[in-house]
């Protein structure tokens, strides 16, 4: 699973060593600098346990020890009705 922007990750020990009290973390983007196969950078914020963001951060996370606690909301792509009626074009008076 490659996160997406908005996805709520759970990072743990499994994602990285450096995680031994785990975290929630809010995916703002995933870097493209170069890693290791099957790591990942990722910029976002950690969350506390109401869900709000307290820190931001960017980690260096193993993909596979990432779990996902909530999927970024699905984008809808936006699109012009093929409905409207044409305005009517009337010939505007000078003088």
């Amino acid at each position: 699973m490659l996160p997406r922007t908005g996805d709520v990750l759970h990072v743990t020990r499994a994602a990285s060593v450096q995680f031994l009290r785990p975290i929630a973390f809010r995916v703002i983007r995933v870097l493209d600098w170069p890693t290791y196969d099957g790591w990942l950078w990722l910029d976002g914020y950690e969350l506390n346990a109401s869900g709000d963001a307290v820190s931001r951060r960017s980690i260096f996370v193993q993909q596979e020890g990432l779990d996902q606690i909530q999927a970024a909301p699905q984008r809808h792509p936006h699109t012009v009705g093929t409905s409207r009626r044409p305005l009517a074009r009337t010939p505007a008076r000078v003088g």
